[in-house]
């Protein structure tokens, strides 16, 4: 897991991974804006007062503006990481032929690239099992709110299990026939989620945050071929 780790974090410095870094985040952030235009629009004219006590304060463009923002802002705090998980889903066959060409020749002129449709199907996926994850465990969330730390361990497992699946599944379907790619999902289980919860980690730390899914990707890449080799 060190070894991978390193390895990665070394592979950041690839100038072809930090132009997909750098398109990966542009594209995270058209769909927060997106979403931000889409808050004031829908916060335009709304009665908050309305549905609390019964009275009138409908919200006019300034302060639906204030809505908009307050409420884009929360948006990215919860869902970033389902939305770069996804987007970078997008960016799957690049990375990865970026890490095996500098480490993996042979396994590189062997792939079969993911292309559009199929990652486009594994991150829109992705994006869906995080979510569902995380509204399942929200309950609990609360509940270890009193632990101090619970819910921030819970966070982290769960997330991890999800991200660990997404990114081996992106990687594995680039190589082998369903029964090796079965085969190693069920070995690689442990690793891939120690690789999910330090991408999950990473989350959680500003900036940083902005290369998790690209060094996730790099990792799970290294974990499949040194399994593979090993």
């Amino acid at each position: 897991m060190i070894a991978t780790l390193l390895l990665s974090f070394d592979d950041l410095g690839d100038r072809r991974l930090l132009s997909i870094l750098a398109r990966s985040l542009l594209v995270t952030l058209a769909v927060f804006a997106v979403l931000g235009v889409a808050s004031a629009f829908l916060l335009d004219g709304f009665d908050p007062c309305a549905l609390l006590s019964g009275g009138a304060c409908p919200l006019g463009g300034s302060t639906s503006g204030l809505g908009a923002v307050l409420l884009t802002a929360l948006l990215i705090w919860l869902l970033f990481p389902a939305v770069a998980i996804g987007v970078i889903s997008a960016y799957m066959d690049r990375i990865v032929a970026v890490v095996e060409a500098k480490h993996y020749p042979d396994a590189l002129a062997g792939a079969r690239p993911l292309g559009w449709g199929r990652g486009a199907w594994l991150g829109l996926r992705s994006s869906l099992r995080v979510l569902i994850y995380n509204l399942i465990a929200l309950p609990f969330y609360l509940l270890l709110l009193v632990t101090g730390v619970g819910t921030l361990l819970l966070f982290v497992a769960v997330n991890g299990l999800a991200f660990g699946r997404d990114l081996g599944e992106m990687v594995a379907s680039r190589h082998g026939d369903g029964v090796s790619r079965k085969a190693w999902l069920a070995v690689s289980r442990m690793e891939r989620a120690g690789v999910g919860a330090i991408v999950t980690g990473l989350f959680m730390v500003p900036i940083v945050n902005l290369v998790a899914p690209v060094l996730g990707a790099a990792m799970v890449t290294h974990l499949y071929h040194r399994r593979v080799r090993g």
